[in-house]
């Protein structure tokens, strides 16, 4: 909260950010579900992250509110939750994989 108040700004804690978090999460995971009917594990997993994470502090760096010294336990706890999403939605709504033959 201090880095915000550097910029001079609130940090949001009003209750609709939380639920802005949430509707992302979602998105993120209906995402990941589309992205996972196409592509393996790992595919899904590299995708995700870079659409979900990756632009996201792009955008949040750009506008200067993005605190830098957090990065070096986001990138590898982002990557973990990314790869435990999409296991998840692999193990539970397998893919359909369809040969060659059949498209």
């Amino acid at each position: 909260m201090s880095h915000y108040a550097r910029l001079g700004l609130e940090f949001p804690m009003a209750p609709i950010n939380g639920a802005i978090w949430g509707v992302w999460s979602l998105l993120f995971a209906v995402g990941i579900y589309t992205i996972s009917r196409r592509f393996s594990l790992i595919e899904t997993v590299a995708i995700s992250w870079f659409v979900g994470f990756v632009l996201m502090w792009l955008v949040v760096g750009n506008m200067s509110v993005l605190p830098f010294g957090i990065l070096p336990f986001a990138i590898p706890l982002s990557l973990l939750e990314t790869f435990l999403a999409a296991l998840a939605i692999v193990k539970v709504a397998p893919a359909e994989r369809k040969s060659w033959l059949n498209r």
